[in-house]
């Protein structure tokens, strides 16, 4: 009786390591979530490529498409599959995604393959049930039509599902490259025209490079400050 080789992203020789488990991976999500939102990454990070980190190019795909799927941008050429092309102008992946999911300073990177076969393995499942016939030089995440790859996503976020909580994490990561350029220094995000601030018309720092925010978000002001406030807005 044969066998199929194992898949080049998921080896299944002996002596291999276990792949990481559930918890594993949502830590590093949930950890790379926490460096990104305090600010505490060098600027190295808007230098990081995918090569950087050893990540293939199954595994990009996948999570190009996985990103695209949640924030669609345009086709970079004609022969793109990873952007399925679902609308006009920028989205995650133009916004950086993976740069940001790939930084060698975040702990991510090592176990973006595994989180690409896991996506990979429902997309497998689901066009088995949907009699949908998969490209075979493509992930199959990436060989699902735009419409089927949403409704997949759909179904992750199920509250019965056991993987939610990654899919969560993940999405929270590619909603930060788009709307915060996370894996950039600010002001260099917006002198490169960002596509995500500049989407949400971001403003520019002050002539003092920086920003300050006179005009009340709510239109009013909703509290009075308490009269110990030190000047730099610091409470007692």
């Amino acid at each position: 009786m044969t066998t199929m080789p194992p898949h080049p992203e998921h080896p299944e020789h002996p002596g291999t390591s276990a792949p990481p488990a559930r918890r594993t991976i949502l830590s590093a999500l949930t950890a790379t979530v926490a460096l990104l939102a305090a600010g505490q990454l060098p600027p190295a990070v808007s230098g990081a490529v995918a090569a950087e980190t050893g990540a293939t190019g199954w595994t990009v795909q996948t999570m190009e498409a996985f990103a695209d799927t949640l924030i669609p941008g345009e086709r970079r050429s004609s022969g793109d599959r990873a952007i399925a092309g679902a609308v006009t102008g920028p989205g995650a992946v133009q916004a950086g995604v993976i740069q940001t999911l790939t930084s060698p300073e975040l702990p991510l990177a090592p176990l973006l393959p595994e989180i690409a076969a896991l996506l990979n393995a429902r997309a497998l499942a689901y066009a088995t049930l949907h009699l949908i016939l998969l490209p075979p030089t493509l992930p199959s995440f990436v060989g699902l039509p735009f419409r089927h790859r949403t409704t997949l996503l759909g179904t992750l976020f199920d509250p019965g599902e056991p993987d939610r909580a990654i899919w969560q994490v993940l999405s929270l990561l590619t909603g930060l490259a788009f709307d915060s350029a996370a894996h950039l220094d600010t002001r260099q995000a917006l002198d490169a025209h960002h596509p995500g601030l500049d989407w949400l018309d971001f403003p520019p720092p002050g002539a003092d490079g920086l920003w300050r925010f006179p005009h009340y978000s709510y239109g009013k002001a909703l509290a009075t400050p308490h009269p110990a406030t030190t000047p730099s807005g610091s409470p007692a």
